[in-house]
């Protein structure tokens, strides 16, 4: 008897995905809810576990591969994973590879995708060393061998040409630095691709602008510094930083301005009676917009806390679907990076974008006398489309008004 280890169920807005990684190879022993494969779409990276403990049986989806939602990936042979799995796992190694032997057509094991690469530079199987486990033929294998043919092959064509030529006077060697001029290509991801695809899209179908102003940190930095230490003691090792008193602005700014909050869809306008907050984080694969639900109904506290918890999940790539979808604006905060200034770009639908900067200390005129403050700068995008530059500036106005005097976002003056 063998369970069937399927794809979870992609949400609507996911067409399919990519097999970007097995972490379990057939014939080796797995204990329930042990990660088996990673699924990487445009949106996320999702996990396959084992439904129970047993060993894998075989792997039907090879690494690469493009696949759609409850898709057959494996199969698994239940039981329970004690020393006399070993066993287990060879037979079932050994019904693996014949299994492969079968799709692959020839006497050494390896997936369609390898068959596919040998066939592309017509090669065959026994001319490439295999590596995998149990004489598996990987298709890093069949790379490798191509690039130290192509090594082997212009040192080659090199030495036929010095050996053609009459010897002629060469120039003195010249001492120095040398290096290679090394050039790596790989495939964008999945996610890559999509971010790279949506921004795109903002700047060809929105009318997007950008407005700045500047906003002196000192009260807020007051502010942090004073109750810094009592905040984490009460609300459990949160950490108070800016982030939550620039989402509360902003949810105050885009009750006041709700063009900003509002969306095009076709020829109609949606406004949005909610603040659903988007707050940008960066991860390798690029930069994912988890969604604060209701951030007008959340305190500094719960704000801080629900950042600090997708920071987490986005590293460790525990983001899901729903976690990303939806939001009515978005925050970005490119300071934690050293950004001084820089222009943001929308997150369609979504019709405005802030973006926070370093804080740097600057000289600025207060009261009729120079004095050294630290300042940032903040940047709202918005598409011009819905939001008028009028509209803009004081949606931006308010919240530098909200954060140069931290207790009107209490008072909501």
């Amino acid at each position: 008897m063998t369970v069937e280890i399927k794809a979870p169920t992609f949400p609507e807005s996911v067409a399919d995905g990519v097999v970007a990684a097995w972490h379990k190879q057939p014939g080796e022993a797995v204990s329930r809810d042990e990660l088996l494969v990673e699924i990487e779409t445009d949106k996320v990276v999702m996990e396959v576990v084992a439904p129970e403990s047993g060993v894998l049986s075989a792997v039907l989806i090879e690494a690469g591969e493009t696949i759609v939602s409850e898709a057959l990936l494996a199969t698994l042979t239940p039981g329970e994973v004690t020393a006399a799995t070993s066993a287990t796992a060879s037979a079932v190694t050994s019904e693996t590879d014949q299994s492969s032997e079968a799709i692959s057509g020839g006497t050494i094991p390896m997936g369609p995708s390898v068959r596919a690469l040998l066939d592309e530079h017509g090669l065959a199987p026994e001319d490439v060393s295999a590596t995998g486990k149990g004489g598996r033929l990987l298709k890093e294998d069949v790379l490798n061998y191509l690039k130290s043919h192509e090594a082997a092959s212009q040192a080659d064509t090199a030495e036929s040409i010095a050996g053609s030529e009459q010897p002629i006077a060469q120039p003195a060697a010249v001492e120095g630095p040398t290096s290679e001029r090394v050039e790596k290509r790989v495939p964008m991801t999945r996610m890559r691709a999509r971010i790279a695809e949506r921004l795109l899209g903002a700047t060809q179908q929105t009318a997007m602008l950008t407005t700045f102003n500047e906003v002196n940190m000192a009260p807020l930095m007051k502010l942090r510094k004073q109750y810094r230490d009592e905040f984490e003691s009460v609300h459990n090792g949160t950490r108070l930083g800016f982030m939550g008193f620039f989402v509360k602005a902003a949810c105050e700014a885009l009750k006041r301005f709700p063009e900003v909050n509002a969306s095009i869809d076709g020829n109609d306008v949606v406004y949005h009676g909610y603040q659903d907050i988007g707050v940008a984080v960066s991860v390798d694969e690029g930069l994912v917009v988890p969604v604060l639900r209701d951030a007008d109904f959340m305190s500094i506290a719960d704000v801080e806390a629900a950042i600090a918890e997708f920071g987490a999940k986005a590293r460790d790539k525990k983001l899901t679907i729903e976690d990303m979808t939806g939001g009515t604006f978005t925050v970005s905060n490119g300071g934690v990076f050293g950004s001084l200034l820089s222009t943001p770009i929308l997150n369609p639908p979504q019709t405005g974008i802030l973006g926070m900067h370093t804080i740097q200390e600057r000289p600025i005129a207060m009261n009729g006398e120079v004095v050294i403050q630290p300042m940032m700068y903040l940047a709202l995008s918005y598409d011009h489309r819905l939001v008028d530059g009028k509209t803009a500036v004081q949606f931006l106005v308010t919240i530098k008004g909200l954060i140069e005097d931290p207790a009107r976002i209490l008072l909501q003056l």
